[in-house]
């Protein structure tokens, strides 16, 4: 792999040339290194990870060039989006699938954020052509990982995480889930965000602009980690946070990350999952703890997962009201309708355990007791098990 090629061949997929701001390039470079260096891939990861980053850069020649065909997309307002900056496997995805109900709110489509172009008319965003196909490659991702669907399963019409979009400028948490890349992570973790939260803003103006518009509810651990970045692009984001034990927040993002990055690699790297994402929680916190201390003028709300599993709906409610959100009728009883059509372990059961990864419980309460400390959150029992 190298990057010339990949560019390449999403240019003759496309016939299109232009990739918008360069600066995408050197995440594409390092994760091309990284992957080649440390990734271990297997035989399927050979074939699945270029595939990956082609459709990436084709997604952003698209992107880019139907911008340049169409000035009026950067003209686009992203007014208020409320943003879900984590915590890392908090209840993330199940508070954004219950805002998704609320027609009021404007989610990130799983589907959309990988093929933004044309961008979708109100008739054709939960179904249609594009869907389908997009469905068609999450049941192939999970018919080759089964246990995927237990720990994150994701429809190609369900909200999705912005790290898909971020994805596409090459500075993004996403590429390390699915491959272990050290070099990459540390990288992007100290380069500047703002050319990745810009193309994120292009994208979500496209998006908008075929006609289906509402209140942006976004969502993403990424976030955390590069708060500044995203307030300077959305001055007026509204910035929401789950909290959970992080002994379970720990366990729960080693399994994520062990099992979807095991269906490229056959190597063990539950060591460097362990240190890296033990790690990654930490920063997080620590980002978080410094924006606020030094932006009180930019208020995030705090939601305790404990709340949320015990009482989604009011949970919710309550969030509306501390935000000044108005939801549309009905609203709040869709909410409730969607809880009880999907009960959780709807996909299967999750279970985890830190010492499978060499961790230790106690050592973890240590590491994170200030955290736990400040946010008042809920110890969870030793049977962890769910997000």
């Amino acid at each position: 792999m190298n990057a010339d090629d990949l560019m390449a061949q999403a240019c003759d997929e496309t016939g299109l040339g232009d990739f918008g701001d360069p600066a995408f390039r050197e995440g594409l470079e390092r994760y091309v290194a990284s992957l080649d260096d440390e990734a271990q891939l297997n035989d399927l990861g050979v074939v699945a990870l270029p595939a990956s980053l082609v459709a990436a850069l084709v997604n952003r020649l698209r992107v880019v060039d139907h911008a340049k065909a169409h000035p009026a997309v950067t003209e686009e307002r992203i007014e208020a989006p409320v943003v879900v900056i984590g915590m890392f496997r908090a209840g993330t995805t199940f508070l954004s699938n219950l805002l998704d109900q609320d027609p009021a709110n404007r989610a990130l489509l799983s589907w959309e954020s990988l093929d933004s172009v044309p961008p979708p008319a109100p008739d054709e965003r939960r179904s249609g052509p594009r869907v389908d196909a997009a469905q068609g490659g999450v049941d192939m991702l999970e018919a080759l990982n089964p246990a995927i669907s237990a720990i994150h399963h994701e429809g190609a019409a369900d909200p999705t995480e912005c790290i898909a979009v971020m994805g596409q400028a090459f500075q993004s948490i996403s590429w390390e889930a699915i491959a272990n890349v050290p070099s990459y992570g540390a990288w992007w973790r100290a380069a500047d965000d703002r050319p990745a939260y810009d193309y994120h803003q292009l994208v979500l103006q496209l998006l908008q602009s075929g006609g289906v518009r509402g209140r942006w509810t976004l969502k993403s651990p990424h976030h955390a980690l590069a708060l500044d970045a995203l307030v300077e692009t959305y001055p007026d984001a509204r910035l929401v946070l789950l909290h959970r034990d992080p002994v379970a927040l720990t366990g729960s993002v080693c399994s994520l990350i062990q099992v979807m990055s095991s269906t490229f690699s056959d190597a063990d790297h539950r060591d460097y999952i362990a240190a890296h994402w033990t790690e990654t929680l930490a920063e997080s916190v620590r980002r978080i703890d410094d924006f606020r201390a030094r932006r009180p003028e930019h208020p995030v709300h705090d939601v305790h997962y404990a709340e949320l599993v015990r009482d989604p709906v009011g949970t919710v409610a309550g969030m509306y009201d501390a935000l000044d959100l108005e939801a549309a009728p009905g609203a709040f009883d869709a909410m409730a309708a969607h809880v009880a059509a999907r009960p959780r372990g709807e996909f299967g059961d999750h279970r985890y355990d830190v010492t499978q990864f060499g961790l230790s419980e106690g050592a973890l309460r240590e590491r994170f007791a200030d955290y736990v400390t400040a946010y008042g959150v809920q110890v969870e029992g030793a049977d962890l098990g769910g997000v």
